[in-house]
């Protein structure tokens, strides 16, 4: 029963961090000014991307997006409805509204991506690596199709730095051989917590100085 609810709660929040995801899409998009197909894949790529990556460099099949088709139908459907009904006035609102789901989505996915590397036989290394490029890597190729510098490797806010620092807690704690689910949910929290943090406090990355000649 533990691990029935362990693996309930993963799949709740693993369908609303994959919706923020591809709401963050969506948005970029939108202000875009892409028509249905743009958007449509802008919000794909976001929401599957890293995993998609992630699944192709460890030779995993099926993909995600493929075991869980009825996600895509999801995904054509709120693409549809935003091009109707989402006014400019919307995006704003929603941006802010997604930020705890999203920091939620960067836990969990980095918390996945690592422990699928893990069992898959990856040093540790490359499962850190892993973990941090399944919940990062779909916002790149987001800010890609839109044509401008990803906003990870860019706007000097700590994102990637915390899913690489989760990854290394995941295969410290796996080491320990604790439970799966108490794994799995520990890593998540710490990396979502310091998400949420570094949105409140407003922390930043140093950035590259140009020293003058």
């Amino acid at each position: 029963m533990l691990n029935l609810s362990i693996h309930s709660i993963q799949f709740t929040i693993e369908i609303v961090a994959t919706f923020a995801f591809a709401l963050s899409g969506l948005i970029a998009g939108i202000r875009k000014r892409m028509d249905v197909v743009g958007l449509c894949i802008v919000s794909g790529v976001s929401a599957f991307g890293g995993g998609t990556l992630r699944d192709m460099l460890l030779d995993r099949r099926p993909f995600f997006w493929v075991s869980h088709s009825l996600w895509l139908w999801g995904l054509i459907a709120t693409c549809l409805f935003a091009m109707f009904f989402m006014r400019e006035r919307h995006i704003g609102l929603t941006e802010k509204a997604i930020q705890i789901p999203d920091a939620l989505g960067l836990g969990l996915f980095t918390a996945l991506g690592t422990q699928i590397a893990l069992e898959l036989g990856m040093p540790a290394i490359v499962a850190a690596l892993m973990g941090m490029m399944t919940a990062v890597f779909g916002g790149v190729l987001r800010d890609i199709c839109c044509n401008e510098i990803p906003k990870a490797f860019s706007d000097h806010q700590p994102y990637a730095v915390l899913a690489f620092l989760g990854s290394w807690l995941l295969i410290g704690l796996t080491a320990l051989n604790l439970p799966e689910g108490l794994i799995l949910f520990l890593s998540a929290s710490f990396t979502t917590i310091l998400r949420v943090l570094a949105i409140q406090l407003k922390w930043q990355l140093p950035s590259q100085r140009i020293i003058k000649p």
